[in-house]
């Protein structure tokens, strides 16, 4: 079973109606190796996808019921993650999700796609200097 596939079934039973039945390979296959890092990655990113873009996993919402599914879908990979007591990730991916947000409201949404870049390496098995140190040259201050 795909990592993504995993994601769907653990988003629950209030999202399987819009569930796609094939949602497509995962983004981030080959690139993190712990399963439990991946799976939270792919869950993150399908968040990020119903709040900002086109979903892989999920079809046929509505505007509001897209940002609640995306909100489930952070949570449900944070929760995992905090769950084997792996800090250092949860600040990381939490990290991401917020200047994801902050990307796109100051209109530099373009600067999301070097933020996912920039986390995946840094939950990877080399390491990285994460999302926070890419933001700290590239965004503005929040206010």
């Amino acid at each position: 079973m795909s990592t993504l596939r995993e994601v769907v079934a653990a988003a629950g039973p209030s999202l399987a109606p819009y569930a796609r039945q094939d949602p497509g390979p995962d983004r981030f296959d080959g690139q993190v190796t712990d399963p439990v890092r991946r799976f939270v990655i792919e869950a993150v990113y399908e968040g990020y996808l119903l709040h900002y873009g086109e979903p892989r996993a999920f079809v046929g919402m509505d505007d509001d019921l897209r940002l609640l599914a995306g909100d489930t879908l952070y949570a449900v990979g944070l929760a995992r993650l905090a769950a084997t007591g792996d800090l250092e990730a949860v600040a990381e991916l939490a990290d991401l999700i917020s200047l994801t947000s902050q990307s796109w409201l100051a209109g530099h949404g373009e600067l999301a796609e070097e933020l996912w870049q920039a986390s995946v390496g840094a939950l990877s098995d080399g390491g990285g200097p994460g999302a926070r140190s890419l933001a700290r040259d590239r965004l503005p201050p929040p206010r």
